[in-house]
């Protein structure tokens, strides 16, 4: 039985790249359902791209998770496959994958996929996302290699890291950051519900954000209706995370904020 394969990158859609992928896909996997999880990850950003799949990855169907953000493709860093109680996750050993691996268990194994039998020959090496990872994902979907096939054993312990920031939390405030702004100008952060809680910040209270030299007040409420148009507020987030948002607006705009961003949280 072919499993699903889910897949997320920075090819954006303007260019050929995601189509091809998934013509590899179909010729290798065609019974599997590949389900794009988004292809608008900034171009080369490796943080962003892994804080997309750790928020995805706990709605995704068990199976092959190939994740293609790859700024170091055709260097030494190396291509890699894992193996998790959740299924395979294919794509570059530079931090794009580590987040979603630990928050479904953890790898149990992993491979450098350096076997040339499940690669696409090419002169060239900047496209490990149509000639590496896709033929791994698609053998490993649809049972046509073994994980082992793939490629060399490697532990993964010494599989690269991806480093994210935790909030700092003090009687009274919470010093954070901006992981996420969503289209809709909708600003999420390292900061849970818990940490301001801890804080002594509840839901219902008036929050002094701060950001640079900057400070605003918003109030913690509930859903976005729950203050008058143009009116800021915080709220948690459908991943549940202290986000930031303008109803009707644009909460980056309103605070300033963009990903990476310092934010600091006090009660009113």
């Amino acid at each position: 039985m072919s499993m699903a394969i889910s897949f997320l990158s920075d090819f954006g859609l303007d260019d050929e790249f995601v189509g091809v992928v998934h013509g590899v896909l179909g010729r290798l996997a065609p019974a599997s359902r590949v389900i794009d999880v988004t292809h608008g990850v900034a171009r080369g950003d490796v943080r962003a791209g892994s804080l997309a799949l750790l928020r995805a990855v706990q709605y995704l169907p068990q199976g092959v998770v190939l994740g293609v953000v790859d700024p170091g493709v055709g260097t030494d860093r190396l291509p890699i496959a894992i193996e998790t109680e959740f299924g395979f996750f294919v794509g570059p050993d530079n931090g794009l994958l580590s987040p979603a691996v630990a928050v479904v268990g953890g790898a149990s194994r992993a491979v450098v996929i350096d076997n040339p039998e499940v690669r696409i020959p090419s002169r060239g090496a900047t496209f490990d996302g149509r000639d590496v990872f896709a033929p791994a994902a698609a053998l490993l979907a649809s049972g046509g290699a073994k994980f082992e096939d793939l490629g060399s054993p490697i532990d993964p312990a010494v599989l690269t890291p991806q480093l994210l920031p935790l909030p700092e939390v003090s009687e009274g405030s919470v010093s954070g950051e901006a992981w996420w702004v969503d289209r809709f100008g909708n600003v999420e952060t390292n900061v849970s519900p818990e940490d301001l809680a801890a804080a002594g910040i509840a839901e219902g209270d008036r929050v002094v954000v701060t950001v640079g030299s900057q400070s605003r007040e918003a109030p913690w409420v509930r859903a976005y209706g729950d203050v008058d148009e143009g009116l800021p507020l915080l709220h948690v987030d459908s991943y549940g995370m202290i986000a930031l948002a303008v109803r009707s607006g644009r909460a980056d705009q309103f605070f300033g904020l963009g990903e990476g961003t310092a934010v600091r949280f006090v009660k009113d």
